[in-house]
């Protein structure tokens, strides 16, 4: 019984082990910190300073896009252009739809000054009807530090979903 039990151990700490150095891998290959982007420039106590004129800046060429009518169930498909105008690498760290069937695509590298980007968001309509509008916040390390996009437009629902209902 007791070589069953060192032999279970000993396969669970490999097991950690292995589990430790993959984390530590992961880690190292991460080249962008998000350190940057939790800059806090609103909050109250007045102990964080940011350099707002040195600091990355969207210019969007538009921040609400319309999809017009469409009928229920198809999905839609709209690209954000946009140039950093700042005088910093901008990083996007996350972006997130206000519903799931809102989902955002983002650069994941950094956005040097004057190179441009692209925020892609799909928008599922698959049981949505009526006038529809959905955002997508990103967080990033600009001032201030979220930026709100959003997409709007109608669900037709299709004659035969009418009349069942």
């Amino acid at each position: 019984m007791k070589k069953i039990a060192i032999f279970a151990m000993s396969i669970a700490l490999v097991s950690l082990s292995a589990c430790t150095n993959e984390t530590k891998q992961e880690n190292q290959e991460a080249e962008v910190s998000v350190d940057l982007i939790n800059n806090n420039a609103t909050a109250a106590d007045g102990a964080v300073t940011v350099d707002a004129e040195n600091a990355p800046k969207f210019e969007f060429e538009e921040v609400v896009m319309q999809f017009g009518e469409i009928s229920q169930g198809e999905k839609v498909k709209r690209l954000f252009k946009f140039t950093n105008v700042g005088k910093s690498n901008l990083i996007i760290s996350d972006a997130k739809g206000s519903c799931g069937c809102t989902v955002p695509l983002w650069p994941k590298n950094p956005i040097a000054p004057g190179e441009e980007g692209e925020i892609e968001v799909v928008f599922d309509s698959n049981g949505k009807s009526g006038h529809q509008k959905k955002t997508v916040t990103l967080i990033a390390n600009t001032v201030p530090n979220t930026m709100v996009l959003a997409i709007e437009g109608d669900i037709m629902v299709p004659e035969t979903q009418n009349a069942a209902q």
